[in-house]
């Protein structure tokens, strides 16, 4: 089978599950640490006064990175203003999807779609699509981090940016996976880590950080193969300085897992040549 036995560590919370099973059927040797789980920002002010900027017509645009952001923004706008505020509110401006996620809540909630940010759904493909658009008011529903690259490239285009964020990311409640993936990497137990989304990284070198394995275990990514979801992840990985080896053909998980067990036994035993 295509992984034939090779350690793979994987750093998924949403999935760890099914990612962990699909490993497995790739004939390799699963063990899944999540790394990360979104944590709702309090008190959350900045939402509501970008309702209260929506509803008095003060955006042309509002962007929607991930769907669990806009589904948690209208559950923090629902909870003071009613279910329907903001999907009647949204009917009203130009609205961005990135990607299929959001999309498929603008649907539930009968919004309509006038830009669906196609593959691989990063920021750069993002601008592409609005590049024509006249709005420059305009809103963006953040994701854990705030993607400063965007921000700035669409305040040179001249839009007045307002950020919502909605959540943010923190460890696990359970650090015991994400420190013992920590240690098998330090000790050279891992031959391939796959990473789903930007924030696993920092945060599994925070963990090696305070056991004092840091160095150990940044010695073990270099000499396990590095497979990213896509993009962004990608980037993220290179401003660590962990060069991804690969990225699949569609940034969603099976591919990622199916594509990664096709190639990893080259890659490894050219990296460790």
């Amino acid at each position: 089978m295509p992984f034939d036995g090779l350690r793979v560590l994987a750093l998924e919370s949403r999935r760890p599950a099914e990612i962990a099973t699909l490993i497995r059927n790739q004939g390799g040797e699963a063990f899944v640490a999540p790394s990360m789980r979104e944590v709702p920002v309090e008190n959350n002010e900045d939402a509501f006064r970008f309702y209260e900027g929506l509803a008095a017509g003060q955006f042309d645009m509002v962007i929607l990175l991930t769907g669990v952001g806009a589904r948690a923004l209208h559950r923090v706008i629902a909870a003071r203003y009613g279910e329907t505020a903001l999907p009647d509110r949204l009917r009203e401006v130009a609205v961005v999807a990135r990607g299929p996620k959001p999309a498929a809540v603008l649907r539930e909630w009968g919004v309509p779609i006038t830009i669906l940010v196609p593959e691989p759904n990063t920021w750069r493909e993002l601008l592409a699509a609005i590049e024509a658009r006249p709005e420059r008011r305009i809103a963006v529903q953040e994701y854990g981090v705030t993607n400063e690259r965007l921000i700035e490239a669409l305040r040179q285009r001249g839009g007045e940016v307002t950020q919502v964020r909605v959540y943010q990311w923190d460890l696990p409640e359970d650090l015991g996976p994400l420190r013992e993936a920590a240690r098998k990497l330090a000790a050279g137990d891992i031959d391939v880590v796959m990473f789903t989304t930007s924030a696993q990284i920092p945060h599994l070198l925070r963990v090696a950080r305070d056991l004092g394995v840091e160095q150990d275990t940044r010695r073990g990514l270099e000499r396990a193969v590095i497979a990213s979801i896509g993009p962004t992840t990608s980037e993220t990985l290179e401003e660590f300085g962990f060069p991804a080896d690969l990225m699949p053909s569609h940034p969603k998980m099976g591919f990622l897992v199916r594509e990664t067990a096709d190639s990893a036994r080259a890659i490894l035993e050219r990296k460790r040549a």
